[in-house]
């Protein structure tokens, strides 16, 4: 799961995120704590805690003093949101100037989507057999 070049605290954060969109994590739900994190990654207890209070400064996390920390309410969907944004800016807008340039309108667009999506499920559905 750790990926060289990125930091560690960052890795750890968006492990507990990926959790909490996946529900695997339910809003409410005790989170890991700190050592659980780090003994589980191999890292640092000082690295997981900067991954942990993100997600506490973000809303995402909450302290119950003495107990530890629990997913916050509606931590869910405001995560969903965050990503949906960030994959806008990442995916859609560069996809958006490419076929602007080559003369692809909308329409066009959700064609090439539709066809790739529909193949890709179907060679899936193959390999799964």
């Amino acid at each position: 799961m750790i990926e060289e070049g990125r930091a560690l605290f960052l890795q750890i954060a968006e492990s507990v995120e990926d959790a909490i969109i996946d529900g695997s994590l339910a809003e409410e739900s005790q989170a890991p704590s700190t050592n659980e994190l780090a003994a589980f990654y191999r890292i640092n207890p000082a690295t997981a805690a900067k991954g942990v209070a993100m997600l506490t400064d973000k809303g995402v996390l909450y302290k119950r003093r003495g107990i530890g920390m629990f997913v916050a309410p509606g931590a869910r969907e405001r995560l969903m949101s965050e990503r949906r944004t960030a994959f806008a800016d990442r995916f859609v807008e560069p996809l958006l100037a490419e076929a602007r340039k080559l003369g692809l309108g909308p329409d066009d667009l959700a064609v090439l989507i539709r066809d790739r999506a529909t193949a890709q499920a179907a060679t899936t559905e193959g390999n799964a057999r």
